[in-house]
């Protein structure tokens, strides 16, 4: 299984950042992928999910509206969209399906 995210980077508040993972080495089409992530000092927060089929996507209440879960099953990859950043969204995210996570990308939002 490997699991391996990009798109992090250093932005100030407002900006956008798009999330990439590129899975492979189980069933990515039948799983239900999320990002989670963890700020400095926290334990990890969930912050979305999306089903196999992309029907159902779900957000944690502090980046609804901002933040967009997708996926693309003929290239194995998933993505989080994140506009509107705000400094509490810096954290590393990682992407993963049930207990597995890769190895994150650090997001940092400061002016």
């Amino acid at each position: 299984v490997q699991l391996v995210e990009s798109g992090g980077g250093l932005v100030q508040p407002g900006d956008s950042l798009r999330l990439s993972c590129a899975a492979s080495g189980f069933a990515f089409s039948r799983s239900i992928m999320k990002w989670v992530r963890q700020a400095p000092g926290k334990e990890v927060e969930w912050v979305s999910s999306i089903t196999s089929n992309s029907t159902i996507r779900t957000y944690t209440s502090s980046v609804k509206g901002r933040f967009t879960i997708s996926r693309d099953n003929t290239k194995n990859t998933v993505h989080l969209q994140m506009n509107r950043l705000k400094p509490e969204d810096t954290a590393v995210y990682y992407c993963g399906f049930g207990p597995t996570r890769g190895q994150g990308t650090q997001v940092t939002v400061s002016s």
